[in-house]
């Protein structure tokens, strides 16, 4: 029995492994992804991101509570900060969500982002598609919480949920530019905090300088993770986020939009190791190191020599 076949009959070392391939990027998990991708589709997948210490990890754990009272299956996908120098990673979101290690239909993979920016990591993609073939009815991708560019998510989220809280000098510092954009739902964490009232205001402020005419207009939401106070609106709100998607045809769509971009990533990757290989095993990559080091060629005029000759041969 395959790898493949051991996940769709609910294996969960079986689904481990695969996912551990799959992050390695050796070529078999590739190949019983494969096989995967046909049983995959349904599952509604939720993007959580933020600045580090907002909260989201509490905030997740006490999502999957909330989903688990529903009967749902829950799959979460959490990203920490690799270690520069060893590449290592603390994982600590597993210990803030411990106390669902024990059930059978609650699935945590942590990740290392291993330098990958947009708050996701190189196979985030591919390991949820693996939960989405387990059976998972909801998937929460939790971002690695590292700045104002984790746009990412929004290209594997259903719904991204932006997590903020008071008290980090600029209440809008959060919110600036890129992820303002990809919001679907504002959360101000921690509300209990002086400054959790403005905070509030400021995002509920710039939200209305925006035209939602046909869009779903991102509620903002005043939450106490540590506590649970605010969770069963925000269940709520991300329902209605869910329904609006449905109602108007886009949830579907999305897994064709994301199999597209899916299909652009793979060709681009590929294309750019084959490319790799070829130059460095070139004999002339010697001559061209030294011309470079020289500065009688600039390394524009260069790479695009090599690529006009290469590119072609590469391809085939």
């Amino acid at each position: 029995m395959s790898l493949a076949d051991k996940v769709l009959q609910g294996d969960i070392r079986a689904s481990a492994r695969l996912m551990r391939l799959l992050d390695d990027e050796v070529e078999e998990g590739r190949i019983e992804l494969k096989k995967l991708y046909q049983h995959t589709g349904k599952s509604y997948i939720i993007g959580i991101t933020g600045p580090p210490g907002a909260g989201k990890s509490t905030l997740v754990d006490q999502l999957i509570y909330a989903f688990r009272k529903e009967g749902k299956k829950v799959g979460v996908i959490a990203v920490d900060p690799s270690s520069p120098f060893t590449g290592g990673a603390i994982l600590g979101d597993r210990i803030r969500m411990q106390r669902h290690s024990s059930d059978p239909e609650v699935f945590i993979r942590s990740l290392a982002s291993r330098g990958h920016l947009g708050g996701l990591t190189a196979s985030t993609e591919e390991i949820c598609l693996v939960m989405d073939a387990m059976g998972k009815d909801i998937i929460i991708l939790e971002t690695v919480g590292v700045g104002q560019d984790e746009v990412e998510v929004v290209d594997l989220a259903h719904t991204s949920i932006l997590v903020t809280v008071p008290g980090l000098g600029d209440d809008v510092q959060a919110i600036k530019a890129g992820v303002m954009e990809i919001g679907n739902i504002f959360v101000v964490n921690k509300a209990d905090r002086e400054g959790a009232d403005r905070a509030f205001r400021e995002i509920v402020a710039m939200l209305d300088m925006i035209s939602w005419e046909g869009r779903f207009r991102p509620p903002v939401l005043k939450v106490q993770a540590h506590n649970g106070v605010g969770i069963d609106e925000l269940v709520e709100k991300i329902y209605s986020h869910k329904k609006f998607l449905e109602e108007r045809g886009l949830f579907y769509k999305f897994f064709g939009n994301r199999a597209k971009k899916m299909f652009e990533k793979i060709v681009i990757n590929e294309l750019g190791r084959r490319l790799k290989e070829r130059i460095l095993s070139d004999q002339r990559w010697a001559d061209w190191e030294v011309s470079l080091e020289k500065r009688s060629i600039d390394p524009y005029t260069l790479a695009f020599k090599v690529l006009e000759e290469m590119v072609t041969i590469t391809c085939k």
